[in-house]
């Protein structure tokens, strides 16, 4: 397949934080607003005058000083976080909107504050913190509501005069409701037996959907759908496989393009930073004002492992079970970061639950932040695509 016309000028955007869309969003005033995960709705973070950055640390690969201040057995992405953050990487923050989620990336983000990052460059910059509850329960949808509209909403609205009226928050819906139905239309090119685009390609366009402005990234993603509406795909499929690739943070579209070259074709993406779930449209239901819809929209499409609740453990495996059937998966990656306790735990038990009561092969893998041991990888992603042939193989004779 010819490349995409903006697969290039989307990698470039990735290689910064305050990359050129970001300076342009920055130019006209608005605010930019930092977070690290799916408990802080992106939608609050796009109100007028505002503009969401979910935060990754790109460049970074020796985190000594960010080590001394939380210690070698925390996961490396929240210690790559405060090391760009000490360097200076995030000083064009209005503020940052933390979770109590993980313990390490609220200690990475509880140094923003302890070390006075971005105050010298902007005296307004405020870190909030809520209380995310860990069940589906009504209390608990209501206790995420009082605390999103405490700690995001009514800072924003004090500090920065931001409108947090029901009304701004409905046009704000609306935007990003706009922006999940491009992004998901492209994303289920992917289903079909031989797609006009790859999963790496998919990644870079997830990854800008949530690193740049929305209002100015989005003319360059509708642009890319009607590309896809008439790109012609290779006459054979080029990959082996299609697998599910789930897990924690996962901010590489190089590690995506490393199992891609493994010939497996990745063709959902469950994992931080993905757009299963992320990108489904916000409903506001009869009788619902717009914040009670997003918090509960938020409540119920979150697939955290921090959920303990046995709907929603079930629920996470029974989701990957439909993600391999809706995109004809012949097997699933999960994926963890190192030190990352939440997914270790349900890293093990997905890969038992999945092959043992769903029949889905499955592979788990640790890995860094910045992966150094890619020749590791490889070695075991062209393991796991040979199995999943002979699997593949097994099923066709036995289908004679």
């Amino acid at each position: 397949m010819r490349d995409l016309k903006y697969r290039v000028f989307f990698e470039n955007l990735l290689e910064e934080v305050k990359n050129e869309l970001v300076d342009k969003a920055l130019s006209d005033g608005k605010l930019a607003l930092g977070y690290s995960c799916y408990y802080i709705p992106e939608v609050l973070m796009n109100l007028d005058g505002c503009f969401s950055v979910r935060l990754r640390a790109p460049g970074i690969a020796d985190t000594a000083i960010a080590t001394y201040y939380m210690s070698e057995k925390t996961c490396m992405y929240s210690r790559s976080i405060l090391e760009l953050a000490i360097e200076g990487g995030y000083n064009f923050f209005s503020a940052l909107l933390s979770t109590e989620t993980c313990g390490m990336m609220h200690r990475s983000h509880e140094h923003f504050e302890m070390l006075d990052l971005v105050k010298e460059q902007n005296e307004k910059f405020f870190v909030s913190h809520l209380d995310a509850p860990f069940v589906t329960k009504d209390y608990a949808i209501k206790h995420y509501e009082k605390q999103l509209k405490k700690h995001i909403l009514d800072r924003l609205n004090e500090v920065y005069g931001v409108d947090v009226s029901d009304e701004a928050l409905r046009k704000a819906i609306e935007k990003h409701n706009e922006l999940c139905r491009v992004v998901t239309e492209i994303g289920n090119y992917r289903k079909l037996p031989n797609p006009p685009l790859t999963g790496y390609e998919f990644h870079l366009i997830e990854l800008v959907s949530e690193c740049c402005p929305h209002d100015l990234i989005m003319p360059y993603l509708k642009e890319t759908l009607e590309e896809l509406k008439t790109r012609v795909a290779d006459e054979k499929p080029w990959y082996r496989v299609r697998v599910v690739l789930a897990g924690g943070e996962n901010d590489d579209p190089y590690f995506t393009k490393l199992i891609e070259d493994c010939g497996a074709f990745v063709v959902a993406d469950r994992y931080c930073f993905g757009s299963l779930p992320g990108r489904e449209e916000i409903e506001i239901r009869d009788g619902e004002t717009a914040m009670n819809a997003i918090a509960r929209h938020y409540i119920e499409t979150n697939e955290c492992p921090r959920f303990m609740n046995p709907e929603k453990v079930h629920g996470r495996k029974q989701y990957l079970k439909k993600l391999a059937e809706d995109y004809d998966a012949d097997g699933l990656i999960v994926q963890q970061m190192k030190f990352c306790e939440y997914w270790e735990y349900e890293r093990m038990y997905c890969q038992h639950v999945m092959e043992g009561d769903y029949g889905l092969p499955c592979m788990g893998i640790e890995k860094e932040y910045v992966n150094t041991s890619t020749g590791q990888l490889r070695t075991r992603f062209q393991a796991f695509v040979e199995a999943l042939e002979l699997k593949i193989a097994e099923r066709g004779e036995q289908n004679v």
